[in-house]
């Protein structure tokens, strides 16, 4: 299949749009004035169900929908538009929304590292043994999921973008930080880049033998939105032999796919990707949030993961959708995220449940919702890290009181009359170290 992308110019042209009420494509088009839309001809010609797309999760993946915004901002916009408001006018209206959304979710910006006196502003390094690298020409995809907390990057929001060219800085600093095992490529998604543009950061990594890098990871929604990059694209087997190369090293080379329903792994061009890269050496884990209007059941938790283990992917994350961009169409509180893990752990065998969650990418760190409990006669929701800006926050039980509406760290209350969780003051610490903890929102 040829590649074909759509965007908010062209998106009157996907083959069955026109089958879209007027107000709903409006809609599109105001809403992707906000958030950015992005998708191509797989997705729109073998994903979406053009008959229903009232409840089609994939559409409800990758279209804007007016839900998405709060009425007023969506009625904002709208009014500029209909009244024949000036470009100027609209994009001012529309940078103010945009940073009411909570851009900068989990103070990303706070895990920026340096080097010489240099920012390395295409690398995040927020856990001791992974580090996160931006590449600047893969921070686009091949479809923008509505979820996505780094929207910022694809809405040319000043200040908010990483990336980083410079494969000497990034070498150097690997060079210095021994303590760092994982490389995680991430954006956006590294596998929109060139097979050569990877090579070219690759082999950096392979040719200055660092000992330390044990793991290279790829963060890619590749293989649901695009797995022709793996079967036809005109550098495929290149990208390949890459990945075979990197295996002969001696690296453990990780897919981090982002799967989201099951009719992403229906497909027969999704799953001859898979065992494509599969025989490279490579594994697969995958990952996603809970979704209200997409996946928020456990049936479909549990057949996403048996249709992944069949296909030798290994069940890695179960998110907690981040506070960011369209969370308020797509949040669900913690308990019901707790239950969606718990009933469909019940129904897969022991292979499946190598999954994690559900758990909030938070600014102190990975935080897994254990479960609900009654200590003391107080009804108590069970915490612990899975990372954490500290490792010995890592594996430490926590708890705070039960609440019904809450979903995300900074609405939970520690429990037993404590006025604080164990490691707020260290956290605060952290920070006034670095100058910046003014930028961090009540732990995001």
């Amino acid at each position: 299949m040829k590649y074909q992308s759509y965007q908010i110019h062209n998106y009157a042209s996907i083959q069955g749009i026109d089958r879209l009420s007027p107000a709903d494509r409006k809609a599109i088009e105001i809403t992707g004035r906000i958030l950015p839309f992005k998708t191509n001809n797989y997705v729109t010609g073998e994903l979406i169900d053009w008959d229903n797309v009232a409840e089609d999760p994939i559409f409800t993946l990758c279209f804007p929908r007016k839900e998405m915004l709060q009425c007023m901002h969506f009625e904002q916009v709208e009014r500029l538009v209909d009244s024949g408001a000036g470009a100027d006018a609209i994009d001012e209206a529309v940078r103010v929304i945009r940073r009411t959304l909570n851009p900068n979710p989990a103070g990303q910006h706070l895990n920026v590292p340096s080097i010489g006196g240099v920012k390395l502003n295409g690398m995040q390094h927020k856990y001791r043994e992974t580090a996160l690298f931006f590449p600047s020409q893969g921070q686009t995809c091949h479809a923008y999921c509505t979820f996505c907390f780094r929207w910022p990057q694809f809405s040319g929001m000043d200040g908010l973008k990483f990336a980083m060219k410079e494969t000497e800085l990034l070498t150097e600093y690997l060079r210095q930080h021994g303590e760092v095992t994982d490389l995680l490529f991430t954006g956006g998604d590294p596998l929109t880049m060139s097979a050569q543009r990877i090579a070219g950061y690759v082999d950096a990594l392979l040719d200055d033998r660092l000992p330390n890098i044990q793991t290279i990871r790829f963060g890619t929604k590749a293989f649901a939105a695009w797995p022709y990059r793996f079967l036809t694209d005109t550098d495929a087997d290149e990208l390949l032999r890459l990945f075979e190369r990197i295996v002969r090293a001696g690296k453990n080379l990780a897919f981090m796919a982002h799967f989201n329903h099951p009719v992403e792994l229906s497909t027969q061009a999704v799953q001859d990707a898979i065992r494509r890269v599969r025989s490279t050496g490579a594994q697969i884990r995958t990952q996603s949030p809970v979704l209200n209007h997409i996946n928020n059941k456990p049936e479909l938790w549990a057949e996403m993961w048996r249709k992944q283990v069949n296909l030798n992917c290994i069940p890695y994350y179960m998110f907690v959708a981040r506070d960011t961009g369209a969370k308020q169409y797509f949040e669900a509180p913690l308990v019901d995220c707790w239950n969606t893990f718990r009933k469909a752990y019940q129904m897969v065998s022991g292979v499946c449940r190598t999954v994690r969650g559900p758990s909030m990418s938070a600014t102190p760190g990975k935080i897994q919702v254990l479960g609900v409990s009654e200590i003391r006669g107080e009804k108590v929701f069970v915490l612990r890290f899975l990372q954490g800006r500290n490792p010995d926050w890592v594996a430490r039980p926590f708890f705070a009181k039960y609440d019904e509406q809450a979903s995300w760290l900074n609405m939970l209350q520690p429990a037993f009359g404590e006025e604080k969780f164990f490691f707020e003051e260290e956290l605060e610490t952290i920070f006034n170290e670095n100058h910046r903890y003014g930028e961090a929102d009540n732990f995001e």
